[in-house]
């Protein structure tokens, strides 16, 4: 790229700057404007795709951490370099304990590292992923828990923890002191979708508090008293408050007296001490993730009413779950009339409206409400102008060099699996282009092998979608595109892509915090001032301690205790950490 400074040298020379940005125009898309290091502007889209450019009073101005005084350091303290959460135990249910730290790997697959290149190389930028939180409303009468009745890993015991398990990350950003490599400042922190589970309102309020900050109680219908599938009394479920000998307890599950009145208990976040950017993931778009359902009264309905259904037999179960997978009932028909059809077999529970589905104009104002800005910046990324054309893209500077893109891979005519539209892919390619003397990141949910679903959005039925194939293409014809960044799959997979031209770029795939192992990611950009850049990625887990207290119900308590759960949870896969090359490494590319 033409312009190369070091993050850190850009932050102390520039730091007088920052108020003046305030009122400066911001990078328009044909642009470009000198920001300073630690500050994310967003770039607003002037065309018809995303609606009108704002004007420059409406920007968000978003200052990450000021870079430290003394010389900056590695600050791995807190990562998974240092420890990671092992089991203590080789049988049953497995307690945690402090296990050691991954090392980290070397991959020159589309470029030779140098020797030399750790005394030469300068930080263009610091960021944090944040994948795949599901935050849940456990008692939402639209989940399906009893397909656990064919697949044991359909419902698991951890599930009531999302939230002060969400918390605990957050809480172990805010204590990173710098990016694990090269000591610099974070940036930012970037959620790449399914933020929410079930499409849900109450969801919804409590993401935004968890990233922004504020006190919530995880719980819908009765306020005193949690109502769903763990006090039914079937043992197909893990009963933790009860002595019901269930089928997890069977396993070693524990009898957790005080676990539901806890588990639905005011919590608080003090929210990231960085600005935060939010991309959009299927369970976020549709209904329980899968439906294209938004028109249909009756789920609509469902949603807010007091009955839940809580058990079938296993080969209904089976047929339901395969419908799903295989995209056969898209739209959700045919889950309607499953719920019709066992109507009489649903439980009564306290109804609620909010749990009420929301909608694409719902999740954006959701994000520019002021009481959700947190330390900004205004909208995380999303703006008027994505409100008024109903989008859910944007690009953003990250830094002098680099700039960020959110994609929204969702297919609003149902299944979890994704695509793009003809218009947002031709809006990519413009902002590439117009930005073709910055680094480009982009951001995504569904990975390049998960964009295979290319039914049409029902609102837009002329606009074509295109796989994951296709946009590999589009991406390798810039060479400015360092990385893909996205979540999706539940599991750490970095895949390098290269193309015929010369041209290649790293797609760093994160696993979820839902299922275990539960990380985040931080990435570190870097020039090595030797024709290549490298991409140091480093894993995290949340600040709540390896080990567990069964008889601590506090909000950490909670914390750690979600993690061993998710651990232990019957059907759950052991892979999903992935390889050592797809966990902490450094990624080695030839830029000019």
């Amino acid at each position: 790229m033409s312009r190369i400074r070091s993050v850190a040298t850009s932050a102390a020379h520039k730091g007088r700057e920052a108020l003046e940005i305030n009122r400066r125009t911001v990078l328009a898309a044909a642009g470009a404007a000198s920001l300073s290091a630690g500050v994310g502007l967003v770039l607003r889209p002037t065309d018809s795709a995303a609606g009108p450019a704002v004007t420059a009073d409406q920007q968000p101005v978003a200052e990450g951490r000021k870079a430290a005084a003394a010389p900056l350091a590695p600050y791995t303290k807190g990562t998974t370099l240092a420890s990671v959460a092992a089991p203590r135990n080789s049988s049953g249910y497995r307690r945690l304990g402090d296990g050691a730290g991954w090392q980290r790997v070397l991959r020159s697959d589309l470029a030779a590292a140098t020797s030399g290149r750790a005394n030469r190389r300068t930080a263009l930028a610091a960021f944090v992923q944040f994948t795949d939180l599901h935050l849940m409303d456990v008692q939402h009468p639209l989940r399906l828990e009893y397909l656990r009745a064919h697949d044991p890993h359909a419902w698991r015991p951890h599930e009531a923890l999302t939230v002060p398990g969400a918390i605990s990350l957050v809480e172990r950003v805010n204590a990173l002191r710098g990016a694990p490599v090269t000591g610099s400042p974070l940036h930012f922190v970037m959620t790449t979708g399914d933020n929410t589970d079930n499409n849900a309102h109450s969801e919804l309020e409590w993401f935004m508090k968890v990233m922004s900050g504020g006190r919530m109680t995880p719980n819908t219908g009765d306020p005193a008293h949690y109502e769903g599938v763990q006090n039914s009394g079937l043992k197909l479920y893990w009963q933790a408050d009860s002595a019901v000998r269930d089928g997890d307890k069977a396993l070693g599950f524990p009898h957790l007296a005080g676990f539901l009145a806890a588990a639905i208990r005011e919590v608080r976040s003090p929210g990231l001490n960085l600005p935060w950017y939010s991309t959009v993931g299927n369970h976020d778009a549709l209904p329980l993730g899968c439906f294209g359902s938004h028109a249909d009264p009756y789920l609509a309905e469902a949603a807010i009413g007091g009955r839940k259904l809580m058990t079938v037999t296993d080969a209904e179960a089976k047929k339901l779950q395969d419908s799903i997978r295989t995209a056969q009932d898209p739209k959700g028909s045919g889950y309607r009339d499953f719920l019709k059809a066992h109507a009489r077999s649903a439980r009564s529970v306290t109804a609620d409206e909010k749990r009420a589905p929301y909608t694409v104009s719902d999740y954006l104002k959701a994000h520019l409400d002021p009481a959700h800005q947190g330390l900004g910046p205004v909208g995380h990324g999303y703006s008027s102008a994505n409100l008024a054309a109903g989008t859910q893209y944007y690009a953003f500077r990250i830094s002098d060099d680099v700039i960020g893109i959110s994609l929204d891979t969702t297919d609003a005519g149902g299944h979890y699996d994704g695509s793009i539209g003809t218009v947002q892919l031709a809006w990519l390619e413009k902002t590439l282009k117009e930005n073709k003397d910055s680094y480009a990141v982009v951001f995504s949910h569904h990975t390049s092998q998960t964009m295979t679903n290319t039914r049409p959005d029902p609102a837009h039925p002329g606009d074509r979608r295109h796989t994951g194939t296709e946009l590999v293409t589009l991406l390798n014809r810039h060479a400015n595109v360092l990385a893909w960044v996205n979540g999706h799959i539940h599991r750490n997979l970095i895949t390098p892509h290269k193309a015929s031209n010369g041209n290649s770029f790293w797609e760093i795939t994160t696993a979820s915090h839902v299922d275990h192992p539960q990380l985040a990611r931080v990435v570190e950009l870097v020039d090595n001032k030797d024709g290549t850049v490298s991409l140091f990625t480093t894993l995290i887990e949340s600040a709540a301690p390896h080990r567990t207290d069964f008889a601590d119900l506090s909000q950490t308590g909670l914390a750690a205790l979600y993690r061993e759960l998710a651990f232990n949870a019957p059907g759950a896969s052991k892979v999903l950490g992935g390889d050592p090359r797809d966990r902490n490494t450094e990624l080695v590319l030839k830029k000019g």
